[in-house]
């Protein structure tokens, strides 16, 4: 049996090197360790010294949901999406992918009510399958939010060029000696970057009152890019191209373009991923969670919509601008209506940046707390109480992307990151429904939820691989069949094991798998380079885990910072009994 010193695995290099030989028993007794949410409110929550203020309402979120969705979805993702992907039907692309989030966003909300802590989908996945699966969705959701915060800021400073007229040649710059991609200098980006670190640092309540003057005004500018778009547009844009030799149509790159714009634009509905770390500093969690993360969503996709749907008859598909659709949509015809949208667009792009760093610095917060990384990280400054350590470490890091990376490269690497979380937190709430520690046996749930992905991923293997003809439509047909028998045999011969007290997603297991469906199908719409990509840095944090965190998290193990391999069974009595009593609120 392993022994081990009162010296941490990382106190001198033979304590290092001998917890590397180590690392096989440690893995196996770590990485299948689940917490509990009694743990997670409690002794987890404590690591960070001073608390969060409880100073949110439903409205708050509201607003931060929208602050944090709309802008890095409209406008910076739709013009790439409708002219390489999806053409006019990127209105139906918004509304695959509102209705996928809506579902995603259903999950999230119940364990967000159940357990209102910082730390997101990196908590839900600790307590439901443990440390190693937490650790690499973790992983992914910092690396999604640094990468989208970057992508967006480089899109803000294009937007700020057409509000002022001025080409973004004129404060980028390229360096020849750096690879294509990654050559091109913009110091407008990081700059934004570290001012709204300065903010967020300083306090989450005047955070969120100005994400709420600069979402008032948002909303605004989005009304009158609607009305100009309705006034100024022809609805011949919606089937007609520029140049007649393009594909014409609603749909000019089928269904499979629809399904591609959707899996780029996903992009656009992280913010509410956001509002979900926001749960520890919400007064009444289980009446403002819900509507604050549910609402936003479906509020946001209307919108998107409808601005969509603007955007596609001002301008023929093959003819919008990648990178300004908006303002450029209006150039030529309307210059004061470019401006106007120009400078709208940066408020809600800066919106979108401030919401989504103070969802960033929770996210790390929380893993801090679980010693996967260093502790300093889990932090709050007792006068802000803020988490202002993993603000400020995470701001400066964004920055330094910001500053030489290609607005491409980041959209595809965020969009894969993004389906993959919300895939996991999917299957999440269907196993903690269906199984209890000491109570259950866990390999029904586990057997359908790997039977339904598989099925999902066939489905998905069929649309994008087979080639037309009678064959497909019958893969697809049986595919369809069996996933839709798997799920009805699941669901009549598995009861549940535990009830919501609060709010639980309804129609279940319906809903949550319809969200593991949906988010597989569109994992396939994704290019080769995304999941390479993916596939790198997913390889990277599992050096990360093996090399460090195992060992850190073992170490507080033995410190009695963390609890044993497996929640003990009291400990789930306890819980279980709290979820049967409703009185019992967190």
């Amino acid at each position: 049996m392993e022994t081990h010193s009162s010296s941490s695995s990382f106190s001198t290099l033979q304590s290092y090197l001998q917890a590397l030989a180590q690392t096989p028993r440690r893995l196996a007794r770590r990485a299948p360790s689940v917490s509990s949410s009694y743990e997670e409110l409690s002794r987890v929550k404590a690591r960070s010294g001073s608390d969060m203020q409880r100073t949110l309402r439903w409205f708050d979120l509201v607003g931060l949901g929208i602050g944090g969705m709309v802008g890095a979805g409209v406008f910076v993702t739709t013009g790439r999406a409708s002219r390489l992907y999806a053409g006019p039907a990127i209105v139906v692309s918004y509304a695959i992918a509102g209705l996928c989030a809506l579902l995603s966003a259903f999950c999230y909300t119940e364990f967000a009510v159940h357990m209102p802590v910082a730390g997101g989908a990196f908590s839900y996945l600790r307590i439901t399958f443990g440390e190693f699966a937490a650790f690499l969705t973790g992983a992914n959701l910092i690396t999604e939010y640094v990468m989208s915060n970057a992508a967006v800021s480089r899109g803000l400073t294009s937007y700020m060029g057409a509000a002022m007229g001025i080409s973004t040649t004129k404060w980028r710059f390229i360096l020849p000696l750096l690879p294509n991609g990654f050559n091109e200098i913009d110091l407008v980006a990081p700059a934004i970057v570290l001012i709204l670190t300065l903010i967020i640092c300083y306090s989450t309540r005047e955070s969120s009152v100005v994400n709420m003057i600069l979402t008032t005004l948002h909303i605004l500018f989005i009304a009158f890019v609607i009305l100009m778009g309705l006034w100024k547009g022809d609805w011949n844009n919606f089937t007609h191209p520029g140049n007649p030799q393009h594909p014409s149509g609603f749909f000019p790159y089928g269904a499979s373009g629809v399904f591609n714009g959707a899996a780029m634009v996903y992009l656009s509905y992280i913010g509410y991923d956001a509002v979900s770390t926001m749960a520890e500093e919400v007064r009444d969690p289980v009446k403002d969670i819900p509507i604050g993360v549910s609402g936003s969503v479906i509020i946001v996709t209307i919108l998107y919509c409808l601005m969509a749907a603007s955007m596609s008859m001002l301008l023929p598909y093959d003819m919008i601008d990648v990178e300004a659709p908006f303002s450029a949509a209006f150039r030529g015809r309307s210059e004061w209506v470019a401006r106007v949208i120009g400078v709208g667009a940066s408020f809600g792009i800066l919106t979108s940046l401030l919401v989504a760093m103070l969802g960033q610095a929770r996210y790390m917060c929380v893993i801090g707390r679980s010693n996967v990384v260093p502790a300093w990280f889990a932090r709050v400054h007792p006068k802000t109480s803020t988490p202002v350590n993993a603000s400020a470490f995470l701001g400066i890091f964004t920055a330094a992307i910001a500053l030489f990376t290609d607005l491409n490269i980041l959209l595809n690497l965020v969009s894969i990151g993004t389906l993959f979380v919300f895939y996991m937190v999917s299957n999440a709430v269907i196993y903690r429904r269906y199984v209890m520690v000491g109570r259950t046996k866990p390999w029904p749930t586990l057997s359908f939820l790997c039977l339904f992905s598989l099925t999902s991923t066939i489905f998905t293997l069929v649309w994008h691989f087979t080639p037309p003809g009678k064959p497909k439509p019958f893969l697809l047909g049986a595919c369809v069949v069996i996933a839709i028998s798997i799920l009805q045999v699941f669901h009549c011969m598995v009861p549940q094991a535990r009830k919501p007290a609060f709010w639980g997603v309804p129609f279940m297991p319906w809903l949550p798998s319809i969200s593991i469906f949906l988010n597989v199908f569109l994992l396939g719409s994704l290019d080769g380079p995304s999941y390479v990509r993916f596939g790198f840095f997913s390889a990277l944090a599992v050096l990360v885990y093996v090399l460090y965190s195992v060992h850190a998290s073992f170490d507080a193990e033995i410190e009695g910072s963390l609890g044993q391999k497996n929640v003990e069974i009291v400990e789930e009595s306890r819980q279980s009994e709290e979820e049967e009593d409703p009185s019992q609120k967190v």
